[in-house]
């Protein structure tokens, strides 16, 4: 069994997907939009070239997403993306990519659990937290 997070977005999937892939170092494997799809009819002619369905490898986890229609989506709540990482340096520069043009929640910085952690919502308007293990 395989947990995904899928994502969904109000027409910005595919600029998220390119710009996640560049940030997380992951590799678009599957991206189709809604035209040519069976579905085709079912959104606006407008939202045709927007994101069906996306799959965003980063090491052997699947980051899903798409767009959803105009009058289902919703915005997020009630999750994060949960990033745990075991380099402060790479925590960093993660955290600081997400967080530009985004609300950074809490600032990353050392916890009692953590050698770096802190949250925020993308500018994709996904929340996010980062986690940096404590060195052993």
């Amino acid at each position: 069994m395989q947990l995904n997070p899928y994502l969904h977005f109000n027409g910005q999937c595919e600029e998220a997907f390119n710009f996640y892939a560049q940030c997380l170092g992951g590799k678009i494997e599957f991206m189709m939009t809604h035209a040519g799809a069976p579905v085709e009819q079912l959104v606006p002619a407008e939202w045709r070239n927007k994101i069906l369905h996306a799959a965003l490898a980063v090491g052997d986890q699947i980051l899903l997403g798409a767009d959803g229609p105009p009058e289902t989506y919703k915005e997020p709540q009630g999750f994060s993306v949960s990033l745990n990482l075991k380099d402060p340096a790479e925590a960093e520069r993660i955290f600081h990519a997400l967080a530009e043009r985004g609300k950074v929640r809490m600032a990353l910085e050392k916890t009692f659990w953590a050698a770096l952690f802190g949250m925020l919502v993308d500018r994709f308007g996904i929340p996010w937290m980062i986690n940096c293990e404590p060195a052993a």
